[in-house]
């Protein structure tokens, strides 16, 4: 029964996990297979048609494995490779872009801070949807060595601190009243910016959203697995499994591959 074959999820490396969380919470009864390819993190700083290669070669593996429906849990994949990937294959693909839409909706200063990758904030995609609010002032930042940070499991580090110093001090001063985090990595750096920026000052990340549109999807095309007992929680990674390991250690369903 294709109702009971899993959703696909793949990243640069251990970030989409943050999506993960938000899938799994909501749908728990569905089996998953996440694939980290952290061998070639970050994907920011590749060429579009590096990108489209990469998400190409992760789709196939997941295709491989028999799922239904994949989610690419990559801001750089998604607003890169996505039509492309659309184009190609036939099966349902949820993509992960920056919230900017609900934030420049909220907004009350008409300023607002987005944190990302270079290679989401030069993608045509992300240029059409900054087009779509020229009343929001919108200040851009790439995370220059987050990435790498988080895929280190340095993310209790001084050096991590004082790169979100740098980067989000000049937003605040801005007078931003929301914060778009556009690279899934990003979420697990959440506390670490609550302790930088104002209180008042809202963080928007995409997990819910696609979680959402996940149940929306499997929903329309009658593949949503309703079946009870316990479901599979596969993770693959080309990588060190270590950080991997740590990030999802309280769950006891998680089998880890190479790839």
């Amino acid at each position: 029964m294709k109702n009971i074959n899993p959703i696909g999820l793949f990243d640069s490396g251990i970030g989409g996990t943050s999506i993960w969380k938000e899938v799994h919470a909501l749908l728990p009864n569905e089996n998953t297979i996440y694939l980290a390819d952290s061998k070639n993190a970050p994907y920011g700083f590749k060429s579009k048609e590096e990108i489209i290669e990469l998400s190409c070669k992760n789709t196939e593996f997941l295709l491989n494995k028999n799922c239904k429906v994949i989610i690419v849990a990559c801001n750089t994949a998604t607003t890169n490779a996505i039509k492309e990937l659309r184009a190609k294959y036939d099966i349902p693909f949820i993509g992960i872009e920056p919230a900017i839409k609900p934030a420049a909706l909220h907004s009350k200063t008409q300023s607002i801070g987005i944190l990302a990758t270079k290679g989401t904030l030069s993608s045509e995609l992300f240029h059409k949807s900054v087009a779509k609010h020229p009343e929001v002032e919108i200040i851009e930042q790439i995370g220059y060595g987050l990435v790498q940070l988080i895929e280190n499991g340095q993310i209790d580090t001084p050096e991590i601190m004082e790169l979100l110093e740098r980067y989000l001090k000049p937003m605040v001063e801005k007078n931003i009243d929301y914060l778009v985090l556009g690279c899934s990595h990003y979420p697990y750096l959440i506390p670490k910016i609550k302790k930088i920026i104002p209180n008042h000052i809202k963080i928007i990340d995409s997990g819910e959203a696609v979680a959402k549109q996940t149940r929306r999807i499997l929903k329309e095309k009658e593949i949503l697995n309703e079946s009870e007992g316990n479901s599979t929680q596969l993770f693959y990674t080309n990588s060190d499994a270590g950080v991997l390991k740590t990030i999802l250690a309280k769950q006891e369903t998680v089998l880890y591959e190479d790839f």
